[in-house]
């Protein structure tokens, strides 16, 4: 279900906000592996929203032959920083947590963004996951 702009939002500071799940998925079948930027399919994460976690769950290893994978909401990495695709945390299927997690500094975004993945070096030739952010809206 895409997530409600304004709901759970903090208002003029009065109580908390709610966490809210936005979550994407990408799969090669579908969105292809091009080295560049691939908007996942699902949920953006609205503006000025707080991003405080991030969760994976890969159904099918990507694959490249050196190619490497990031993800971002606001800013390149910010969710999951570069790692090669045969490497953690895309290796291997099950859920996984990203570089962003909620021990991490929080993300902010500026404006309503898509979840984004930035394939570099070499395209992917396989591979599925959904990633599920946690953020609070303010």
């Amino acid at each position: 279900m895409p997530i409600i702009d304004n709901t759970g939002k903090v208002l003029g500071g009065v109580g908390l906000g709610r966490l809210k799940p936005v979550a994407a998925v990408y799969d090669f079948a579908v969105d292809g592996g091009a080295v560049g930027d691939i908007p996942l399919r699902g949920d953006a994460v609205p503006a000025g929203a707080i991003i405080v976690d991030a969760l994976l769950h890969v159904d099918g290893a990507l694959v490249s032959a050196n190619g490497t994978a990031a993800l971002r909401a606001e800013a390149a990495g910010d969710i999951q920083t570069a790692a090669a695709a045969t490497a953690a945390p895309w290796n291997g299927t099950g859920p996984k947590r990203a570089s962003l997690t909620a021990t991490s500094p929080p993300v902010k975004t500026t404006a309503r963004r898509p979840i984004v993945l930035s394939i570099g070096t070499a395209a992917l030739t396989a591979g599925r996951f959904t990633v599920v952010l946690w953020v609070v809206e303010l």
